[in-house]
């Protein structure tokens, strides 16, 4: 019985909060902890949770308090989880449907166990899927136009972020292992996901496809508010971990790519 962490960061999102917290009310997949990092916000983002909590079927935590940015709150996030997975969630991103968490659950069910005498927790790394894009009312916009190739490793993500960060599960013990760098302002979920697939080569554990869209993702968010900024720091984060050759011919192509 996996039990799943899904970590909610908010700051003044009494708008968009409630879809969020609804696509999590739904689930049928009963073995769930919410995780809720407020940023001490001044709507009613925290009056709009406590009413959650209160009817939830799942275990809800709520932390309210000032912190140094929305990666500085995942990383709270990541020291209070206890769950056996984590997830992203915030504040304007859904869960794709109400049997996104039993998806989750029965691919991590159905994958081999290893013959390898010195792996002692076989338990796939991460868990992935493709994502849809959403406005602000939650209404489909389009598939989002990177998909999760069937085989993911790290080297992956040179040819862009192919999972987007709310489809991609990650086992908590090694999430904790490798928080989020709060040197990157726009792109360390980027970075984050890049060092949690290489740490799972490392200990030789699978990345495994669900073959199902798990996320909806609001359009208007920070990255694609900042975007040049965004770009910029990307472009270091992926020369960090694949050399700058290699960052410098990817993005060419990228910009090839875009003006076909």
């Amino acid at each position: 019985m996996i039990r799943i962490s899904i970590i909610t960061v908010t700051y003044n999102a009494e708008k968009v909060l409630k879809r969020t917290l609804q696509s999590v009310q739904m689930q049928t997949w009963s073995r769930v902890e919410h995780l809720i990092i407020d940023g001490a916000s001044k709507d009613k983002t925290i009056e709009i949770a406590n009413d959650y909590k209160e009817q939830s079927p799942h275990e809800v935590v709520i932390l309210s308090e000032p912190d140094r940015g929305i990666y500085d709150a995942m990383n709270k996030g990541l020291r209070m989880a206890t769950g056996d997975y984590v997830i992203f969630l915030n504040a304007g991103d859904c869960l794709h449907s109400h049997d996104t968490l039993l998806t989750v659950a029965e691919s991590i069910s159905r994958t081999p166990v290893s013959s390898n005498p010195r792996i002692t927790n076989d338990l796939p790394a991460v868990i992935y899927g493709n994502t849809d894009i959403v406005d602000d009312e939650g209404r489909f916009l389009f598939h989002r136009h990177l998909s999760a190739p069937k085989h993911l490793t790290w080297r992956s993500f040179r040819n862009g972020m192919l999972v987007c960060h709310q489809a991609f599960y990650a086992r908590r013990d090694i999430a904790a292992d490798v928080p989020y760098n709060l040197s990157y302002r726009y792109s360390a979920d980027v970075d984050w996901c890049i060092r949690v697939m290489k740490e799972a080569e490392r200990r030789g554990l699978a990345l495994v496809d669900t073959n199902a869209v798990l996320a909806d993702y609001l359009k208007e968010g920070q990255t694609t508010q900042n975007h040049r900024a965004s770009l910029k720091e990307r472009f270091i984060v992926m020369k960090r971990h694949y050399g700058l050759f290699t960052t410098m011919i990817m993005h060419l192509w990228f910009l090839v790519r875009n003006l076909k």
